[in-house]
């Protein structure tokens, strides 16, 4: 095992590689590119097998992908951001063929208005596709994650595709240590795809849920993609115990820190949990008794993790870093329906933040968890707020009186 310094590109490349990937369609985008460039140059330089295809568009390289996928191959790819949403409409088929693959999304915030940096719109608009998605806090656990994915994707008790995701910019480009597992330590681990009975054979030409159908056996075939997606419940639970053993690294369902005494709870999930992990040290060498709770699985949603950990305590602030336009957080939805009836669960609080990148400072976090003892002590939770300062707010009013201002000099007109 070897440790180098990568970014969570490079770390998902490292991933592909280790699987002994056999086809990689492509395309490209920021700020995934990255990635495939890394694959490339080695697949060009000799140093991995596998063919790597660029592709006319992001829908068409998810076409490939699971066609190829259906022949009993192993495929890999990668997007992000408005790539993802032009993928979307394949992203539902390539699911309903049970053609499993990873397709890691490096996070970006979704036009318009534009941005280059991350939050989660992009992903969760995917998570009710089919594909099951497993969500990234450190470069090490990019790497670990794409392994265990293609674990979980083909186990025969799933057969559904997996996206892996990581957020662009604040873990894409940030280097990190990464411990690199010896390739027959993988091979252990991960064995070849055995594609079983969905293989496709130029010999023996058939066709495969590609008829219109009606209500009744659409209904049975979709809740059988929904019982699969059940069952990666506990097949995740045992590829986490079986690379732990081979790795000594522990990636659970839902990662529970300084949880076992807290009153109190964060909730989220991505990169910028580690920050929220951070807060959570400091508020304790505080006197403040809080946890961090962290969904590395979105789907399927281990709702039995949450009522276990969540049991007994006092609130939780749910940091959604991601917006459901006339709603909310969608991670706080998730949240609230897993343990909705349930007894002795924490109130809840909604907080939004981070969006298109928007740094969450240590402070914010301090308020946000007043807000949540206050509101457990009062028994009613505030509306869900955005995370947003009065600086910020004059500095966008200046930027839009700037605006005007430009307008009425380019018409002629008089200025505001």
């Amino acid at each position: 095992m070897n440790r180098i310094l990568i970014t969570g590109n490079v770390a998902a490349a490292w991933g592909a590689r280790l699987a002994d990937i056999d086809y990689c369609p492509a395309f490209p985008i920021t700020p995934q590119t990255e990635i495939i460039e890394t694959l490339a140059a080695w697949i060009d330089q000799g140093e991995m097998p596998g063919r790597l295809v660029m592709l006319e568009s992001e829908h068409a390289m998810v076409t490939a992908a699971g066609a190829a996928a259906a022949t009993g191959v192993r495929v890999f790819s990668a997007t992000s951001s408005q790539g993802l949403l032009y993928a979307l409409e394949m992203l539902y088929n390539v699911a309903g063929w049970r053609a499993p693959f990873v397709l890691v999304n490096v996070s970006r915030g979704l036009a318009a208005p534009i941005t280059l940096e991350p939050d989660h719109n992009d992903i969760l608009a995917a998570r009710d596709c089919g594909f099951l998605q497993i969500h990234c806090a450190t470069c090490q656990e990019v790497l670990d994650s794409v392994l265990m994915a293609y674990r979980l994707g083909e186990d025969p008790s799933v057969r559904l595709p997996v996206l892996v995701n990581l957020d662009g910019f604040y873990l894409s480009f940030t280097r990190e240590p990464v411990d690199i597992p010896d390739p027959s330590a993988v091979r252990e681990f991960l064995p070849p795809f055995d594609a079983g009975t969905i293989r496709f054979r130029a010999s023996a030409p058939e066709s495969q849920a590609v008829a219109v159908l009606s209500g009744g056996p659409y209904s049975y075939f979709r809740y059988e993609m929904h019982l699969a997606a059940r069952n990666g419940l506990a097949a995740y639970d045992r590829i986490a115990t079986e690379f732990e053993a081979s790795f000594g690294r522990n990636w659970p369902a839902v990662e529970a820190y300084r949880c076992e005494d807290a009153e109190q709870l964060f909730v989220m999930m991505g990169s910028f949990a580690t920050k929220a992990k951070a807060a959570v040290d400091s508020l304790r060498a505080a006197g403040w008794r809080i946890g961090l709770l962290r969904p590395r699985l979105l789907r399927p949603f281990p709702e039995g993790l949450f009522r276990y950990w969540m049991r007994g305590k006092r609130g939780a602030a749910v940091i959604d870093q991601n917006i459901s336009l006339g709603s909310g957080g969608v991670l706080y939805s998730e949240v609230a329906a897993a343990i909705h009836g349930q007894p002795d669960m924490p109130l809840l609080t909604s907080f939004i933040g981070g969006l298109g990148g928007r740094d969450i400072p240590p402070e914010e976090f301090f308020e946000m968890a007043r807000i949540a003892r206050d509101a457990a002590e009062q028994g009613q939770a505030p509306p869900p707020r955005l995370l947003y300062t009065a600086d910020e707010l004059r500095e966008t009013r200046k930027l839009q009186t700037l605006a005007r201002v430009e307008r009425a000099r380019l018409s002629g007109g008089e200025q505001p």
